[in-house]
């Protein structure tokens, strides 16, 4: 096994910065819309356009994402429209309402709502119903879940500073589907939780704030896996295709200490097994630092790769960011429902990162890692699993820290327990990396959050809820209530 450098020192140094666009495309009439779709994945490749520089204003976005012809692996941005007020969807005295009438569009798996400023919210409630491609059969009326501001890059970070990045809703799973019908209510904040406890509008309420300005209906197809590395095309788009070909050797190489190059999965490692791959991976550390971790490193759990899920490394920035450390782990959900079969979840995956790239303008997907409820664990953000890379899951508190992200939605629904002890697992070994103790407490510098003052060194425990952070309801009351169990676990997995 090669030598990755000390593990205190994965900090990147330049970036680069260019990655391919989601692109809108117009309606389609009924009939083409119910056909299948007739693009091949290798024709998919061929529509990516590449987005503006890091930190330049994206004024042609809206453009650009209009002429994107349609492919497996695409998104269609469909701007709202007002709606008329009437019995089926009631509203409180003079809130607005926007949404997309009943249409037939090209095939779908994923929704999300995007909005012009990152900084404004969507006080209300979104509801979106969907056709089956297969059956043809319409759904009932689906929440989405609103308050997703909270996941994102640091303030001032050069991620939230791109001129890209804009408010969203969190995405909703909705599996194959190509009809669509949308409503988005307005009301007062404080009319937002009964609205969703009981199903009713808001009632003797002042009357509520505007909605965000730029409101856009995201609809994300998935695609198939992406092409293998060094795939070719004929014209232009031959030398994009060497890009992605390129980029994805770079997420490979990161790895190369833990499997072989271009590897669909990293292979799970007895405690034994792990412990030689530490001192491996520290060697040239100071002894001290060998010393405060052995013996408690947990084994290395199996991880499937980007490349696994079939990561398209078009999408993203190019180069990785770190921070100095690991010292916490965040715990998320997803929010995208819990209506997935856990051999979609590669899908899934590949639509919540077109989504957060192409539809909110981040640099890649948010979380470091993905757990489905099968307690199946996926590499999420590029950079290597075992080193340190700063991802944008946790509003304030991204440095020193990652981002752990259950698939679904956790409010009222018990989390699995195979999903619990892959938390576990994958938070003993990652953490046990670096020497901290998952049922122990630590301090991070917030970066600014709706809880805590930018600056402001809080005490927290090492395996986190999303909601000790930030003002937000992630994980989910019920996954939050696991959070006990997943320490224990993962204190035990490492020996303690």
């Amino acid at each position: 096994m090669s030598k990755i450098g000390g593990m205190h020192g994965f900090i990147a140094s330049s970036i680069g910065v260019t990655c391919a666009a989601a692109l809108a495309l117009p309606l389609t009439p009924p009939a083409v819309a119910a056909t299948a779709r007739p693009v091949p994945t290798t024709e998919a490749a061929t529509t990516a356009r590449p987005a503006p520089h890091a930190g330049t204003p994206d004024a042609t976005m809206a453009d650009r994402r209009a002429a994107e012809p349609y492919a497996p692996g695409s998104t269609q941005s469909l701007p709202l429209e007002p709606l008329t007020r009437n019995r089926a969807t009631p509203t409180g005295p003079g809130a607005p309402e926007q949404g997309l009438t009943r249409r037939a569009v090209r095939h779908f798996s994923l929704v999300g709502i995007v909005w012009d400023d990152p900084e404004a919210e969507l006080h209300g409630r979104v509801q979106v119903r969907t056709r089956a491609a297969d059956t043809g059969t319409w759904s009932g009326w689906q929440d989405v879940e609103t308050h997703n501001a909270d996941h994102a890059a640091d303030r001032d970070s050069p991620e939230s500073t791109s001129g890209r990045v804009r408010g969203a809703t969190a995405p909703l799973w909705v599996g194959d589907s190509d009809g669509v019908e949308l409503r988005v209510r307005s009301e007062p904040e404080s009319a937002e939780a009964d609205s969703a406890q009981h199903g009713t509008g808001a009632r003797n309420l002042p009357a509520a704030p505007p909605l965000p300005s730029g409101l856009r209906l995201e609809l994300v197809d998935p695609g198939d896996d992406a092409p293998p590395p060094g795939t070719s095309a004929e014209g232009p788009r031959s030398a994009a295709l060497a890009g992605e070909a390129s980029a994805a050797a770079e997420v490979s190489a990161v790895n190369a200490d833990l499997a072989p190059l271009g590897a669909a999965e990293i292979p799970a490692l007895n405690r034994a097994e792990t412990e030689r791959e530490f001192f491996a991976l520290t060697a040239g550390e100071p002894a001290e630092r060998q010393r405060q971790a052995k013996p408690y490193v947990g084994p290395r759990p199996r991880i499937v790769t980007r490349r696994g899920w079939g990561a398209n490394e078009g999408l993203r920035e190019r180069g990785f960011r770190y921070t100095k450390k690991v010292k916490a782990a965040f715990v998320h959900h997803t929010a995208s429902g819990n209506n997935y079969r856990c051999s979609q979840v590669p899908s899934l995956i590949r639509s919540i990162y077109r989504y957060h790239v192409n539809s909110m303008g981040w640099r890649d997907i948010g979380y470091n890692f993905v757990i489905d409820k099968c307690g199946k664990i996926y590499e999420g953000r590029a950079g290597g699993v075992a080193r340190p890379v700063l991802g944008a899951h946790t509003l304030g508190f991204n440095s020193n820290s990652m981002g752990i992200a259950v698939l679904g939605s956790y409010g009222a629904k018990k989390p699995s327990s195979a999903a619990v002890r892959a938390v576990a697992r994958l938070s003993a070994w990652k953490l046990g990396l670096y020497g901290v103790n998952p049922r122990g407490k630590t301090y991070l510098k917030s970066g600014g959050s709706n809880l805590y003052r930018k600056g402001k060194k809080v005490r927290l425990n090492v395996i986190s809820g999303h909601r000790d952070g930030f003002k937000t309801e992630c994980p989910g009351r019920k996954l939050y209530s696991k959070l006990g169990s997943a320490r224990s676990k993962a204190a035990r997995y490492q020996g303690r």
